[in-house]
């Protein structure tokens, strides 16, 4: 059986359109890269990184020929394995995993965060020295921000979903993954939500997500464009809305939710 090369999907044109929309800032390249694992496309992590040093270069700053610091490489590198980590949450960890080696594979060493307690989010002091109860409230409080007023209600909805294990999985992950903003604030890990969850086409989950992001202290202008910047993304990869007769196919069976202004 012959091989078919996958398109690529990280385009010159998708690239233009995510660094000059205003709205996406700092955010465009980790939000990009949870869409792509989101999408099974690790293939493409590493061309990201490579643009998105090369689009955040100064050129003030001499530094083998990037334009940029240690420090702001590590900025840049650091957020965009966070961003994927954190996406465990909503993706699933085999498509994180793909992702990350991908990402390491285009990675300079000096740039790697391979050493005990090298990483800056902290986590491995948080599962051996700080008390489990500490973070367990963190995921808590975390997660009553997102969904506000009907946190109780959702937590309750997966506490009686056959198993309370489902619960207690949604509060490990708010605990020790999602309620750490040492590299990505609560903001930012609602957009890698929202870049995890359209691919999916999991509208319920969605909801949540973008309304939590509000909560979170997003402008809406900043949600629709993380929102359109993932569906284009999605687009490139062949998603597609389905027809309501469609007997199979890739893409969304109903309108892909929105945030009103």
């Amino acid at each position: 059986m012959s091989s078919i090369k996958l398109q690529s999907i990280i385009t010159p044109a998708i690239l233009n359109s995510l660094r000059t929309q205003p709205h996406l800032a700092r955010h465009w390249y980790y939000v990009a890269g949870v869409t792509l694992s989101a999408l099974n496309r690790p293939d493409e992590v590493p061309n990201l990184l490579i643009s998105a040093l090369k689009d955040s270069a100064s050129p003030t700053i001499a530094d083998g020929g990037l334009g940029l610091s240690l420090e702001e490489q590590l900025y840049i590198i650091r957020r965009l394995r966070e961003g994927l980590i954190k996406s465990a949450a909503v993706v699933g960890v085999p498509k994180v995993i793909n992702a990350l080696l991908a990402l390491k594979s285009a990675t300079p060493e000096n740039l790697l965060d391979e050493s005990p307690d090298s990483s800056p989010t902290g986590r491995r002091a948080e599962v051996y020295c700080q008390s489990f109860s500490s973070v367990w409230k963190r995921g808590q409080l975390f997660f009553e921000k997102v969904y506000g007023k009907i946190s109780k209600r959702v937590m309750g909805q997966m506490d009686r979903s056959g198993t309370e294990d489902l619960g207690l999985a949604a509060r490990l992950m708010y605990g020790y993954i999602l309620s750490n903003e040492k590299v990505l604030d609560a903001k930012e890990t609602s957009f890698v939500c929202i870049a995890g969850l359209i691919p999916q086409d999991v509208n319920p989950q969605l909801k949540g997500h973008l309304r939590g992001a509000l909560n979170n202290g997003a402008t809406v202008e900043e949600v629709r464009a993380v929102r359109d910047a993932v569906i284009q993304i999605c687009q490139a990869a062949g998603m597609a809305m389905l027809a309501e007769d469609a007997a199979g196919g890739w893409g969304w069976r109903e309108e892909i939710a929105n945030v009103k202004a």
